[in-house]
């Protein structure tokens, strides 16, 4: 059986696993390109949020999902859905997790804890 290319191991770059959920990140001059895959049944909440000190993901995600499904819940209760192929950008204030029974795999570009200034995004999601 031919091996997926989206999930194949990556030789360059910085590797990472917390609790499935397997993070690669190369360095681009000022930012950073991130391969993030998420498991089926892998949440924000139950496998992240233990990382952090906030109530809700507080970084801002900016890529394209190139397989799976993600749901993304903001603290006003607002929920955007992401299905393959799409452009995503999602605020900070949220949870996010995967539906279904498809591994997601999500290309990020990101500015570390620059991310929301430099693309221009609010501190946190507000209805609109």
């Amino acid at each position: 059986m031919k091996t997926n290319p989206l999930l194949a191991p990556m030789t360059e770059g910085e590797h990472l696993e917390i609790k499935g959920i397997l993070m690669d990140m190369v360095k681009a001059g000022e930012g950073r390109i991130k391969r993030m895959i998420y498991p089926p049944g892998a949440r924000w909440a139950t496998h992240l949020k233990h990382l952090v000190t906030t109530e809700l993901c507080m970084h801002a995600h900016v890529g394209f999902l190139t397989q799976g499904h993600m749901r993304f819940q903001y603290g006003d209760g607002c929920i955007v859905d992401f299905i393959a192929p799409q452009a995503v950008v999602v605020e900070p204030g949220h949870d996010g997790w995967v539906i279904g029974d498809e591994t997601a795999v999500l290309i990020e570009i990101d500015f570390e804890k620059d991310t929301i200034r430099r693309f221009g995004l609010p501190e946190t999601h507000n209805h609109i």
